[in-house]
């Protein structure tokens, strides 16, 4: 896929979101009434919802996808049109006085529909990323400015190929001064750039009006950077009316949109799990009780969300009284695990009671791993920065546990702290379902440590 085909991705995605959208139609109608071919007030029904989806997607083109790929922010927009389109179809069934339509068919077909996108988003989404990590679907991008800002613009998007750039030319500020305007326009039309990005501490408003007017006349998006470090801190882009104001947070917000998306998430994945992989706990159960004395189940106070704390279950694979003498943490040689809990530890087997607390919501599928307080006040000693892991519901897989794993002592747990702090920056169901392929490969091939 090279650069010339991405104009038809929009057209690929508006087509395979109808597609997705009749799929679900067609497969609640059968539901209901166990027919394909829609009769009666089903069929107007399902007329109407194409004609109503084909005008609000138009409206409001949630089909077009932007770089840097952000799926939180492609769902956000995807339940903005679908909602437009449910008062649409509302209206016109009103208006039309459609009262015979099923209720049980306009639910399952939403909820059918919402389900297939996501699972369209984030095949798209990785498959995007692949192709770019190749090399293929890149856009070309010349820099103009001042050197530093420039120079960390290219260090981020060395860090990410998935993103797409290609730098072919940086122009610096001594270069801009020592050319007329039109000379200048000339360089950047040889260069036939898809992007300029402004790297400027100060923009002269006449020059940035003129370059804006240059660009769009020759179809060039233009960026502007700012040249304020943030480090771990984080930004948003506010607009009050015409003036922009970046808003400077310590850690992430996260919007009501996506908190209720990934709770939905973790209650739809945590009932299916637990009821086709019930006879895995039952039989996990067995072994466990037989194996060596003691419950079936270990329970521990751990702290969650915002500081709260909650009881947290696992299979227990150590001795009883494994902590009679304080706070500990485990080894991959610490005599206290059964020869059963060394097996359930290696595969993640031992975690699957946790799907329990996810329902209850004590915790999620993806976040940073609960900790108790005794472990967080020494880690919070060495790293400050752990406090703003506790605005995320703790998990039970994370990118620290994926790529660390257990920690045996503060420093390790600090280390692994790293990649959560990571996850906290881009927290989406994207993000999200690439953790969990990722803790199943590593219980596959028995990783965990």
């Amino acid at each position: 896929m090279t650069i010339r085909y991405s104009r038809y991705l929009p057209v690929f995605v508006f087509l395979s979101d109808l597609l997705l959208l009749n799929a679900a139609l067609y497969y609640s109608n059968f539901l209901k009434f166990q027919t394909f071919r829609p009769v009666n007030a089903s069929a107007d029904f399902v007329l109407i919802v194409n004609i109503a989806w084909v005008i609000v997607s138009l409206l409001t083109r949630n089909f077009i996808v932007k770089r840097p790929l952000q799926l939180r922010d492609n769902i956000n927009k995807f339940l903005l049109t679908l909602i437009y389109h449910l008062l649409a179809v509302f209206g016109i069934i009103y208006f039309l006085k459609i009262y015979d339509i099923p209720r049980s068919q306009v639910m399952i077909s939403y909820s059918v529909f919402f389900v297939l996108m996501l699972i369209q988003r984030a095949l798209l989404f990785v498959f995007l990323d692949q192709i770019r990590l190749k090399g293929y679907n890149h856009r070309r991008i010349v820099l103009v400015g001042d050197g530093a800002i420039a120079t960390r613009l290219v260090n981020s998007f060395s860090q990410h190929p998935e993103y797409g750039y290609d730098m072919i030319d940086y122009i610096s500020d001594t270069q801009i001064n020592n050319l007329s305007q039109q000379n200048f326009y000339d360089k950047l039309l040889s260069k036939q750039p898809h992007e300029i990005f402004i790297c400027y501490k100060h923009i002269k408003e006449e020059k940035l009006t003129s370059l804006i007017r240059f660009a769009d006349e020759h179809n060039i998006k233009v960026k502007v950077v700012s040249d304020l470090v943030l480090n771990s801190n984080y930004a948003e882009l506010i607009n009050y009316h015409s003036i922009p104001v970046l808003q400077i947070t310590s850690a992430p917000g996260i919007s009501l949109k996506m908190r209720v998306l990934k709770r939905s998430f973790d209650i739809a994945f945590s009932v299916f799990t637990m009821t086709l992989g019930a006879p895995v706990f039952f039989s996990l159960m067995i072994v466990t009780r037989v194996t060596s004395k003691g419950p079936v189940f270990f329970r521990q106070e751990r702290v969650g969300r915002n500081g709260k704390p909650f009881a947290m279950y696992k299979f227990r694979s150590m001795h009883v009284n494994a902590e009679s003498n304080g706070p500990q943490l485990s080894s991959a040689s610490d005599p206290r695990i059964t020869r059963w809990g060394r097996i359930i530890r290696k595969t993640r087997l031992d975690e699957l009671p946790q799907f329990w607390n996810v329902l209850k919501g004590d915790m999620s599928i993806v976040g940073p791993r609960p900790e108790r307080q005794y472990f967080i006040d020494k880690i919070c000693e060495k790293t400050p920065n752990y406090h703003k892991l506790m605005h995320l519901k703790p998990g039970l897989t994370s990118m620290g546990q994926v790529h660390f794993g257990y920690a045996e002592d503060v420093d390790q747990m600090c280390r692994r702290m790293r990649y959560d702090l990571i996850y906290l920056q881009n927290v989406n169901l994207n993000a999200d379902l690439g953790i969990i392929i990722k803790t199943v490969k590593v219980m596959l091939q028995r990783k965990g440590k």
